[in-house]
């Protein structure tokens, strides 16, 4: 079974009370139906970090953020993870400011997961970014990791020729 790991932006989405602004719950939506249509058919891992991040803010919608990570395995720290995301920073795939998102792929890549699951398309689902971070992982000899976003494994609902599940 393939492992998937949760980054902070599917928790969110997924437990956040709806928006009213319509690309917001669009992500909303998205998180959601991922979690119920294609969770059971993957491994879930989660990291320190994103359990960290769905600590803070507002205590109810922390609760209910930790609530849905409760039983996702968190990875194993592992002090390649910093050198990683140093190397993600120093190399300009991604800004200093990011370096929590950068810390999020190297945990993915150094957990061995075979997906990382995002609604983070400014530093992590980025196409312009993402080139160069696979070849920065080849390069490190890590294995193949995608980063992807709900959208990539639910399709278009209205697509006729997805069979029902």
């Amino acid at each position: 079974m393939d492992t998937v790991y949760i980054e902070t932006s599917i928790v969110s989405h997924a437990t956040a009370w709806p928006s009213s602004d319509p690309a917001i719950a669009v992500l909303q939506t998205q998180a959601k139906r991922w979690l119920a249509e294609e969770r059971p058919n993957y491994a879930l891992v989660t990291s320190q970090f994103v359990i960290d991040e769905a600590s803070l803010g507002d205590p109810d919608a922390a609760a209910r953020r930790l609530a849905l990570l409760a039983d996702i395995p968190v990875l194993l720290p592992d002090a390649q993870v910093e050198t990683i995301a140093n190397e993600i920073i120093s190399r300009s795939l991604m800004p200093a400011s990011a370096r929590l998102d950068a810390l999020h792929v190297a945990s993915a890549a150094v957990g061995g997961v075979e997906y990382l699951l995002t609604q983070n398309c400014r530093h992590i689902a980025n196409a312009h970014v993402l080139p160069r971070v696979y070849d920065l992982l080849e390069e490190l000899g890590l294995p193949r990791l995608l980063i992807c976003t709900p959208a990539e494994f639910l399709g278009d609902p209205n697509d006729a020729s997805k069979p029902d599940t």
